[in-house]
């Protein structure tokens, strides 16, 4: 089932958007199967299991981190991750500067907004982003972090026009220069491309229920 969704997912997505397979909780031997099939994008979203996962897969899998990340866990997730989908902070912006200054590198982040109803959910407002942009904080750790965009995630409703809604703001909340939008997941893909979406993160409809 998994390499015949993936080759599903392949075909309809449009070209330009990128699909992350959301691996968390499932076993290697899943992943190794999407791999086989043609997926190279992988998103994680606990450090330990990144870190455990990352050195038994092809070297040429390429490692999302899109979970709430603590800084106490930035320094593997700096270590395996091409691009951390999910800084909800100038705090968490700043320690991944700093350990990617401390093992000179420069990572590639995404700003996460929060326009969903549940207030669980991580990320800047949008004027609060908007606040962190006009600040200069991109400019003064640009040698460090490369901000690509914004990723975020709707309501969890049967709404299609809140939906449709919420992605429209995460994607208005785009910054200038930026190329990349992450949003939409198995249930509302769909929506999320229409809406401008250049990343989508799907787990549930490629590998099943999490594995826990």
């Amino acid at each position: 089932m998994i390499k015949e969704e993936i080759h599903r997912l392949h075909e309809a997505l449009p070209e330009g958007v990128t699909l992350v397979a959301v691996s968390k909780f499932h076993p290697l031997e899943a992943l190794r199967e999407a791999y086989d099939a043609g997926q190279r994008v992988f998103g994680e979203s606990r450090a330990q299991e990144l870190q455990a996962k990352a050195p038994q897969m092809p070297p040429d899998t390429e490692w999302h981190f899109i979970g709430h990340l603590q800084t106490n866990k930035v320094r593997p997730v700096v270590a395996h991750a091409s691009l951390i989908h999910s800084v909800d902070s100038e705090h968490l912006l700043r320690a991944i500067a700093a350990e990617a200054r401390r093992v000179g590198k420069r990572v590639d982040v995404l700003l996460q907004v929060h326009v969903a109803l549940e207030e669980t959910k991580f990320g800047f407002l949008p004027e609060e982003l908007k606040s962190l942009l006009e600040s200069g904080i991109l400019t003064e750790l640009e040698d460090a972090v490369r901000v690509r965009g914004v990723m975020g995630m709707a309501s969890n409703v049967d709404d299609p026009d809140r939906i449709r809604d919420d992605f429209r703001r995460i994607r208005e909340c785009l910054p200038a220069g930026c190329d990349t939008v992450s949003m939409g997941m198995s249930d509302d893909w769909p929506i999320a491309v229409e809406e401008g979406a250049t990343m989508v993160r799907i787990g549930s409809s490629i590998f099943g229920a999490r594995e826990y």
